[in-house]
């Protein structure tokens, strides 16, 4: 079968799923202005493109913690009932926009009670926020469907909190579980009692592991917390040599654990070296089930349409890749089966050959 050109009008058209995507990494630069000045929030900058301009810059330090440093401002928008509805109908709404139709997004609910929101009222704010999106999406004829997944933050102590969230609510549009923040000297085991609490319940959950840290993290994962999926897992080509997967990395492969991999964001923080040379391609090549993602939409400047356009013109990827990305996210969906079958039959496959 002949490789199928792909230009920037077919990448728009494209039905796309994303599997990691923070939602207090994906505010609209206007709305982070608007927000911060009804709080008394002061912004390095205060015309939204200079503030989009900003974060993309403070995020392109090759640092991790840096990067992270830079979710002061957004998450200080994200302390009330008003700012959580807002932003989760936004983030939904910019999705749909993006051509996405399946996400699951991402957040830690202990970081925005320092208004006195209760961690329960945030989640209910945020669900809130996502339904009226959802439904707005729908209305305008381009639909999507947005699980959670409530995050513990690895350097603190609620970590458990978080998962009994996930627990209570995972019949309310929770999908999953997840820990974020530095990697580094934070191993995902410091937390074995949330996830064999989650394993216990039946919640699916990934973990954050192989970015800032190696495959010693990826291994602690899957093998001592029974991670189902790895957040970024760039590091996995430490353990290929001239092709010949190891041990670790041949685990991965064969049992199709899937990898959320951010292109864009592992350049900034110093994961990988390029796009063209990022692992996704050569792991994509050898089988494993990678999926594409953003990561950060307004920390990174991205979306899936650039990641996806990145992909096709410095790493020479075409419409058939960007499906099997596709599939692969939506097989990897924390959502049941027969949801993600009719996703993949009735809208991403039908989508795709429309592009073919």
């Amino acid at each position: 079968m002949t490789a199928t050109r792909v230009d920037a009008d077919v990448i728009r058209s494209l039905p796309k799923a994303v599997l990691h995507d923070h939602l207090d990494g994906g505010l609209r630069p206007a709305t982070v202005v608007e927000l911060a000045a009804a709080v008394g929030h002061t912004l390095p900058a205060t015309d939204p493109d200079e503030l989009a301009a900003w974060y993309f810059e403070a995020a392109n330090s090759g640092d991790l913690v840096r990067y992270i440093a830079t979710f002061e401002h957004t998450l200080a928008v994200m302390q009330n009932r008003e700012g959580l509805l807002r932003v989760a109908e936004e983030y939904v709404l910019d999705l749909a926009a993006d051509g996405v139709v399946y996400a699951e997004v991402r957040y830690a609910p202990e970081l925005n009670t320092r208004g006195g929101l209760s961690l329960s009222e945030v989640v209910e704010a945020v669900q809130e926020g996502l339904a009226a999106g959802m439904a707005k999406a729908a209305a305008a004829g381009t639909p999507v469907r947005v699980g959670t997944l409530l995050c513990g933050m690895r350097m603190f102590d609620r970590v458990r909190e978080a998962a009994d969230l996930a627990v209570a609510y995972r019949d309310a549009g929770v999908v999953g579980f997840d820990i974020a923040g530095a990697e580094d000297g934070f191993p995902p085991a410091d937390h074995l009692d949330a996830f064999e609490h989650l394993r216990r319940e039946s919640v699916p959950f990934t973990i954050h592991a192989g970015e800032a840290h190696g495959l010693p993290s990826i291994h602690q994962a899957l093998q001592v917390c029974g991670a189902q999926r790895i957040g970024h897992g760039v590091r996995i080509t430490e353990d290929i040599v001239d092709g010949k997967l190891g041990r670790l990395a041949g685990w991965v492969r064969d049992r199709r654990i899937p990898l959320e991999m951010c292109p864009t964001s592992n350049l900034q923080t110093g994961a990988a070296a390029s796009i063209a040379e990022h692992p996704i391609t050569a792991l994509k090549d050898l089988g494993f089930r990678v999926t594409l993602n953003t990561d950060n939409r307004l920390v990174s400047g991205t979306t899936m349409t650039r990641e996806m356009s990145l992909l096709v013109e410095e790493a020479g990827w075409t419409v058939e890749d960007l499906r099997t990305v596709t599939v692969n996210a939506v097989k990897s969906a924390f959502i049941p089966f027969d949801e993600r079958r009719a996703l993949i039959e009735d809208v991403v496959l039908p989508g795709y050959a429309a592009a073919l």
